[in-house]
């Protein structure tokens, strides 16, 4: 059966302005809403710049309460344009304790619930640990007006676990906001590998799992970042349905057949020959024996 609908990527460039920042948010939205998109997701952490590039106690002034102002806001705008929009926001849940967050909110302006980042890098540049405790909500999917819709955050797209375990509990579509960029100091074969590697994954997780992938990043310069843009849709073969351009901000609309699960689910029936007695090791850190 058909099941019709319009995804809308909204790839960001931020500044240190959160107010500004919002605002090119919610003029953005209205703008993908216009030109027909149903879901529309936002790029992760987009009120700010990247703070995670440095360990700073004063990032922490950026948190709020979720269901909050931002999620209140954008409530109203999901209702007003009769649309469904995920947002990345940094969340305050107690002092001292915080998470990086997706906050759904449904056409009719009912905010649905929120998933929690599960996966947290500590890398250079990302130092991610510094700020957020791994989400504690477990995997999540919610049930919106154009579909049941899975949510996931950057540093997950690397775990075909997380993609699995959220198209198992009924997610017909993926979504992955997202911040990841290029070092400054990178050739071009090292940001191209990268690149590929990031979507691979993500198209991997489509293929496996039968059913769409969307991921929307940031864009442009932030001290030592170039955030590459990129944003894309795939198709559950894997193949590529839009791409954004690297270095601008763009709104990219795409209709996609969430209905097409059932299709490509049968004829590669990857769910069906799952040998789920035998994957018990994977709850192991490593196999040493």
């Amino acid at each position: 059966m058909s099941k019709n609908v319009k995804v809308g990527l909204i790839q960001l460039s931020c500044s240190d302005n959160p107010s500004l920042n919002f605002e090119n948010a919610l003029v953005k939205v209205k703008e993908a809403a216009k030109k027909g998109a149903n879901i529309i997701c936002l790029p992760e952490l987009f009120r700010s710049l990247y703070f995670c590039d440095v360990e700073d106690y004063e990032q922490f002034k950026l948190g709020e309460e979720i269901p909050g102002p931002s999620t209140n806001k954008l409530s109203e705008l999901a209702k007003e344009l009769g649309v469904v929009i995920i947002a990345s926001l940094f969340e305050k849940r107690a002092n001292g304790l915080y998470h990086n967050t997706a906050a759904v909110l449904d056409a009719d302006g009912t905010y649905l619930g929120k998933y929690r980042k599960m996966h947290i890098p500590d890398d250079p540049g990302y130092y991610e640990k510094f700020y957020f405790t791994p989400g504690d909500l477990g995997y999540k999917v919610f049930d919106t007006r154009f579909g049941k819709l899975g949510i996931l955050v950057c540093w997950d797209q690397w775990y075909p676990e997380a993609a699995r375990i959220t198209a198992l509990k009924g997610a017909e579509i993926l979504f992955y906001p997202t911040a990841i960029g290029w070092a400054k100091t990178q050739d071009e074969k090292t940001n191209n590998s990268q690149y590929q590697a990031w979507q691979t994954i993500q198209r991997s997780h489509a293929i496996a799992n039968g059913v769409h992938v969307v991921s929307t990043n940031r864009v442009g310069f932030e001290k030592d970042m170039n955030f590459w843009g990129g944003s894309f849709v795939s198709d559950p073969f894997g193949n590529l349905l839009c791409q954004a351009k690297h270095d601008k901000e763009e709104i990219l609309i795409q209709e996609i057949d969430a209905g097409a699960t059932e299709f490509y689910r049968t004829h590669w029936p990857f769910l069906r020959d799952r040998r789920i007695e035998t994957y018990q090791p994977i709850t192991k850190r490593f196999i040493d024996d």
